[in-house]
């Protein structure tokens, strides 16, 4: 992987060295023992993540013990080297790639080692080794070749799984499905601290309170981290992740805190809380290097492709954008919603979004996306009433997207969403406040993992929003996740749902499925 000066330089706070040796980009001089007599490292698990048609990131952490109060998971100050191997077969009979990365302090001893020269749109098998200690063993598949002709593309998309909610069962169900890849759309873990264990013990003193420093953030992703379904589903397949508010906090804007204490609001403190959570989300996710943050800065918006098939565009909504309107709240009358002035991306990314839409040559653009897109109005009378914290708060690029999405001839749109804990497939118009605006995109919201506890198909608000919302065509409110199957003719959105998360053990079933023809923006029941 070459390196610039500029990138090289860019790493700022997490350090350089520390980074370019987490990917195995430049390899120490000798390797760096595993302390004697160390537990099982391996207790976060591993992961893949972000395919390319050439290689894979894989990554992990090592923590023997993941809980330890200072955030730095049992280990010692000094640097680990950990070794990896890529096979074609689950037995490793034959090995395409060696190497090795150096998980560092300065990083929580997460490594991040971009494997290159693999075949495209190919299955493989890794496992790491620190010491005498081997991982287990995890499952990838590349990305085709850009252009290549790819027949069809399985996948899942799941956000919103706050550990005091309820069990990680969906994701035990979602390790169990035939998929290519997984993408989380944010609020992987909840800042608040955290109440008793699923057993009824007392969770340990360092989780009670809410999450501040690096050492609190990398305490949350570890007690995370440390469910075996999550961790089985991450072993599975490679994931495409992003954050939501949680990951730093609720409902924050840019440097703008929306906490109540006073120190909280000043945007100077609010950045170097950012930095911690920034950092701490790369620690413990399969980010390449380009993912890296620089103090309280990330850059998380990017591009995948698969194929001549999709191409998925990968949304921030919430590092660039303008303080909520009207005071973050759920209103009928709020004029600054629409001012043209406020953005929820922010200039240069909703530029480069709108690019994507005149240089993308895929069957199928894939919106990554956080917040709902489309308008939600919780006031079935003659009145508008929705929140402004996702997209009706940010009229005016929600406008510009899907106007220009329009005029630039996307051939099929489709945002896939989360944050809102609840099931939708949404028809998105060109803009909303004219019911004869044509619809130019799909919008499929995937509800929680666990977050609102157990759920329930549909309830009062879910009969006041369809009932006050025309473009929307399905509403259900269980947990699970949605999987996808796309091919050159149709997109297909299976809402797979659980009874409940509150206790272990639920089934899985699906609630309905919604259809995208090719060339028909708009969902329909299967």
């Amino acid at each position: 992987m070459g390196i610039s000066r500029r990138r090289f330089l860019g790493y700022g706070t997490t350090g350089a060295a520390a980074v370019l040796m987490g990917t195995g980009a430049v390899a120490s001089a000798k390797p760096f023992p595993t302390p004697a007599r160390m537990d099982n490292p391996f207790t976060l698990g591993i992961a893949s993540g972000d395919p390319a048609p050439d290689g894979i990131v894989l990554w992990t952490r090592l923590a023997p013990n993941p809980f330890a109060p200072d955030g730095f998971g049992g280990m010692p100050d000094a640097p680990v080297t950990v070794e990896y191997e890529v096979a074609r077969d689950e037995g490793f009979r034959h090995v395409v790639r060696r190497g090795s990365a150096v998980a560092t302090r300065e990083l929580g001893h997460s490594v991040h080692p971009e494997v290159a020269g693999l075949a495209p749109d190919y299955v493989y098998y890794y496992r790491f080794r620190a010491g005498d200690v081997i991982s287990p063993v995890g499952r990838t598949r590349t990305a085709p070749l850009p252009g290549f002709a790819k027949n069809n593309l399985k996948f899942a998309f799941a956000s919103c799984q706050a550990w005091n909610d309820g069990f990680y069962t969906a994701y035990d169900h979602m390790a169990a499905e035939d998929l290519d890849l997984v993408v989380h759309l944010g609020d992987y873990i909840y800042e608040q601290g955290l109440r008793d264990n699923r057993r009824g013990a007392p969770v340990e003193p360092q989780f009670g309170g809410e999450a501040f420093d690096l050492a609190r953030y990398r305490l949350q992703y570890a007690r995370y981290k440390a469910e075996a379904p999550l961790q089985l589903a991450h072993s599975r397949f490679p994931w495409i992740v992003t954050m939501d508010d949680h990951e730093v906090e609720d409902n924050w804007a840019g440097d703008i805190s929306e906490l109540d204490f006073e120190i909280d609001q000043i945007p100077a403190v609010f950045r170097q809380r950012r930095a911690a959570a920034f950092q701490a989300l790369y620690e413990h996710q399969p980010l390449r290097a380009a993912q890296t943050p620089a103090g309280p800065n990330m850059r998380l918006h990017r591009r995948i492709a698969y194929g001549n098939l999709a191409e998925f565009t990968i949304l921030d909504t919430r590092q660039y954008r303008d303080d909520q309107a009207c005071g973050d709240t759920l209103t009928a009358n709020c004029p600054d919603r629409f001012r043209s002035d406020r953005t929820l991306l922010g200039a240069a990314q909703r530029d480069w979004l709108l690019g994507g839409f005149t240089t993308s040559a895929a069957r199928w653009q894939v919106i990554g996306n956080q917040v709902p897109m489309g308008q939600t109005d919780a006031d079935p009378g003659p009145a508008t009433q929705v929140y402004t914290d996702p997209w009706d708060g940010y009229v005016a690029d929600r406008n510009t997207v899907l106007s220009e999405a329009q005029r630039r001839g996307v051939r099929n749109l489709v945002v896939i969403t989360g944050d809102r804990r609840q099931n939708y497939a949404a028809d998105l118009r060109r803009d909303f406040s004219d019911p004869n605006s044509p619809v130019v995109a799909t919008e499929f919201v995937g509800t929680s993992i666990t977050s609102g506890g157990d759920g329930a198909d549909i309830d009062d608000q879910g009969k006041t929003f369809l009932a006050a919302n025309p473009n929307l065509k399905f509403f259900n409110g269980q947990r699970g996740y949605v999987r996808v199957h796309v091919d050159q003719a149709q997109w297909r959105s299976d809402f797979r749902v659980v009874p409940y998360v509150e206790k272990p053990g639920a089934p899985i079933s699906t609630r309905a499925t919604y259809v995208v023809e090719d060339g028909a923006a708009g969902a329909a029941r299967a």
